[in-house]
């Protein structure tokens, strides 16, 4: 069983000097013990030599690449677990607002690669996302094990309208807006589905749950909708077996968004 875990940390869990939400993700990561962490906003994480990648490794007991967000400093990185090992590693600074953070690796029992990309799609508007998207359709291959996950800042056309959607600042819908300006645009999601990636969530009847904003962070820049995905590639989708929305008194606080965990039998 492979178990994967996709996490929007805000700040990387910390607000100036304090450290208690990365401490409660680190906590959460520990309990759940997946083989696969794929972070978003690893902010900090390329200061000082990389030293809060190197600090989280340890305490996580992981393998960290970090993928440096050159504009906006919302780094993204990928940890791994042994025995999962390393082939090959692509960071892409230049193509995408924040960044992005392709990693293949080797699956233990069969040696089969597995491609993993942590994503973080550009908040500002549907036409950006969509140029970045059309970067990751060509990773879709149907007959090999990718995974794609992140925060796409978009909605899924299996999704209902976002609760709450109309009553955003105005700034902050147009972020979402479909370009006949009424409801929410659907179509990243939409492209990135036409291209061959499965929606896991969506497979497994765990698509009506929302990722942001938590309880902790209400009346921000999110109505209320699902946010982070995990996209499989179609012979990965054939083996997913479980997906779950985090939501406890731990995840309500530790982030603006909720962590997404789904399972693999992969072999």
């Amino acid at each position: 069983m492979l178990t994967i875990l996709t996490y929007n940390t805000l700040f990387a869990g910390r607000d100036g000097a304090d450290d208690r939400r990365a401490e409660a993700q680190i906590g959460l990561i520990g309990d759940l013990k997946p083989d696969v962490f794929l972070m978003q906003e690893a902010k900090g994480f390329d200061a000082g030599g990389n030293a809060l990648l190197y600090a989280l490794e340890a305490r996580i007991g992981m393998r960290g690449f970090l993928a440096v967000a050159p504009r906006t400093n919302q780094n993204v990185a990928i940890f791994i677990r042994a025995p999962l090992r390393p082939l090959s590693f692509e960071a892409d600074g230049a193509n995408v607002h924040h960044a992005l953070a392709t990693l293949t690796v080797a699956l233990p029992e069969s040696g089969r690669p597995l491609t993993l990309i942590s994503a973080h799609l550009c908040p500002n508007g549907p036409a950006v996302r969509r140029r970045e998207a059309a970067c990751l359709t060509v990773q879709a291959l149907p007959d090999r094990f990718a995974l794609l996950t992140g925060d796409f800042n978009s909605v899924s056309p299996h999704d209902p309208e976002p609760e709450g959607f109309d009553a955003l600042p105005a700034h902050h819908r147009t972020r979402y807006l479909a370009d006949d300006l009424r409801g929410a645009d659907r179509s990243v999601l939409a492209h990135l589905e036409a291209a061959g990636w499965v929606d896991v969530g969506h497979a497994l009847g765990g698509a009506g749950v929302p990722t942001v904003p938590t309880a902790g962070y209400p009346n921000t820049e999110f109505a209320v909708m699902r946010c982070d995905y995990v996209l499989a590639s179609r012979a990965l989708a054939a083996a997913a077996a479980s997906y779950q929305v985090i939501r406890n008194p731990v995840t309500d606080r530790a982030s603006d968004h909720y962590p997404v965990l789904a399972r693999f039998e992969v072999r």
